[in-house]
């Protein structure tokens, strides 16, 4: 008899050495009190980081299951691979593995900036891919909070959205604006499978949020470029402001968003008290750290 095993067996028995190898502190995971049998992640919490069932991941560590090319992506951000990890993970699924692409990083021309100051009181944001705060401005600083002080990976709108609760706070309608940005990330994973930091920002935010895992697999569809926002600030109350964006005609990964109000109404009052009561909220420089 012999004991020659298939791709597949080994295949699985890779995935569960590399499980046992990890600690849920290194893949951002918390504590959650329970006594580990063994040592390692177990494999929902695989599944969690890898935005798949548990039964499905299951499945493909039993050999039960192939493992698509995107799933495999999935897998080699979940389980932190290396390069050389990543290619013996693809050959023994049978497939080769996509060539990583490099994307040149994302910068915002002085005059940009200089038009966002020009809004005066009106926020006005600039976003790269996957939503990344690129620039902003004092006004946008003072309506939502001063991107400045935090660290530049985590200057994203979606993951602040989720994950941020002074910026949750914000949003009268925050469960719309969350299923609708759900919906655009998952668009965004489909026409680009590989992209690591893509996949870095959907495994934290499906660990991270009940409700971004609940809505990831919704089927929502929406090239909305203007409408309007609801917003619950705590200095200046309640504030309805038109929202328009346009993409850059130099790259189309970028976009800008601004908001407004009727002149002399009182939510335009309202801005330019907010924005002048804000006036330390200096806009900073900032390029995507994540190309």
């Amino acid at each position: 008899m012999s004991d020659t095993r298939s791709p597949r067996s080994e295949l699985g028995a890779f995935l569960k050495a590399r499980r046992a190898e990890l600690t849920p502190a290194q893949v951002g995971l918390g504590d959650d009190g329970t006594v580990r049998r063994v040592p390692g992640l177990r494999r929902d919490e695989v599944a969690r980081l890898a935005t798949m069932s548990t039964g499905y991941y299951t499945r493909i560590e039993q050999g039960r299951l192939p493992a698509s090319a995107t799933v495999l992506a999935s897998l080699v951000r979940a389980l932190r691979l290396d390069e050389a990890q990543r290619a013996y993970l693809y050959e023994l699924a049978g497939q080769a593995p996509a060539a990583p692409r490099r994307r040149s990083v994302q910068r915002v021309r002085p005059s940009v900036r200089r038009m966002l100051d020009g809004l005066g009181h009106l926020p006005a944001l600039v976003l790269g891919r996957h939503d990344d705060i690129l620039a902003w401005n004092a006004a946008a600083a003072a309506l939502y909070l001063d991107f400045g002080t935090l660290p530049a990976r985590e200057r994203n709108y979606i993951r602040l959205l989720f994950l941020d609760p002074v910026m949750r706070s914000l949003y009268v309608d925050w469960e719309d604006a969350g299923r609708i940005s759900a919906a655009r990330l998952r668009m965004e994973t489909a026409g680009n499978p590989d992209d690591p930091r893509l996949a870095e920002l959907v495994g934290e935010l499906s660990v991270r949020s009940p409700e971004f895992r609940a809505w990831w697999n919704g089927r929502i569809v929406t090239d909305l470029t203007h409408g309007s926002k609801r917003y619950r600030h705590p200095l200046v109350g309640a504030l309805t402001l038109d929202c328009d964006t346009w993409t850059s005609p130099g790259d189309p990964d970028i976009m800008f968003m601004v908001l407004t109000a009727e002149a002399d109404s009182r939510e335009d009052q309202a801005l330019r008290i907010l924005t002048s009561w804000n006036t330390s909220a200096q806009p900073r420089p900032a390029e995507t750290p994540h190309d």
